[in-house]
């Protein structure tokens, strides 16, 4: 056994814990908070779960860093060391846990060493877990993945997100790049409105690639090794190699399908996630 892995099984029953208070929210009215824009949102509930894991975390690994979202939109800073460090998005789609869109998840990844080690995607609402640890897989529900393997770009549905960069340039880079990509052609473009959930399509073989600008790195980071670990490749939008806190990613069934998207799409200058002194998400 990895020394890791009781850090991912407790990891997975802390998920399911908090889980259950998503869902005891979901249906109720929220009061909710603007952060960066207009569509950057926050709830108590977001708050509460990642007090909820941070705590259980401390408590059973004192000596274990952590990364989350509402913390460093809070001021918190954010810095990756080569420490045990948690990275958490108690709620990626907060927007659709507004509305009950019913695509909303936990996620959760583990570094050492600047590396990553597992990674947690747990959509709550249908109650789909996804995990990978390093070098052992990527598994649904305990069930293996992989990612479909599709080499022809004709043939791929695309995700993406709208994200909640709203200014000009970022705008018109974003439909920009929809159209080229429709041009290829591919056979669709799709968002789910959760940048995990969207990334580990990838991994399960539903779609062949996704992308996006001006994420965060508790966004893709679970999904980031979910998709490794399903045999789908993950880089920077520009083809070159995936630094986590640049807030660009591509991830694709094949490395060549990945070059091949990373020819057309373009990206928006946005902060390093390691320069920003507050953050974001979906």
């Amino acid at each position: 056994m990895s020394e890791w892995t009781e850090c991912l099984n407790f990891g997975v029953s802390l998920c399911k814990q908090t889980g259950d208070v998503i869902l005891s929210a979901f249906q109720q009215q929220k009061e909710v908070t603007l952060k960066s824009s207009p569509a950057d949102l926050v709830t108590e509930t977001d708050q509460r779960v990642e007090k909820l894991l941070i705590s259980a975390i401390s408590s059973r690994f004192p000596q274990h860093r952590f990364i989350g979202e509402e913390s460093v939109a809070a001021g918190e800073r954010l810095q990756l060391t080569d420490s045990p460090t948690w990275i958490i998005d108690p709620i990626d789609g907060t927007v659709n846990f507004v509305h009950r869109f019913p695509f909303v998840a936990i996620s959760i990844a583990f570094t050492v060493n600047k590396q990553l080690e597992f990674g947690i995607v747990y959509s709550c609402v249908d109650d789909k877990l996804f995990t990978a640890q390093r070098g052992r897989g990527a598994f649904l529900n305990g069930a293996p993945l992989h990612a479909s393997g599709q080499e022809d770009v004709s043939r791929c549905v695309v995700v993406t997100e709208i994200g909640a960069e709203r200014d000009d340039l970022a705008l018109s880079t974003l439909t920009s790049n929809i159209c080229r990509l429709l041009q290829l052609p591919v056979h669709g473009v799709r968002a789910l409105g959760t940048a995990a959930v969207d990334m580990v399509q990838v991994a399960v073989g539903g779609a062949d690639v996704y992308y996006h600008v001006g994420m965060h790195c508790w966004d893709i980071a679970a999904a980031t090794i979910i998709v490794q670990e399903a045999g789908g490749v993950v880089m920077d939008t520009d083809g070159s190699v995936f630094d986590m806190m640049s807030r660009r990613v591509l991830a694709a069934s094949s490395a060549i399908v990945a070059r091949r998207i990373a020819e057309v799409i373009r990206a928006f200058p946005c902060r390093r996630d390691d320069e920003e002194t507050a953050g974001s998400g979906v």
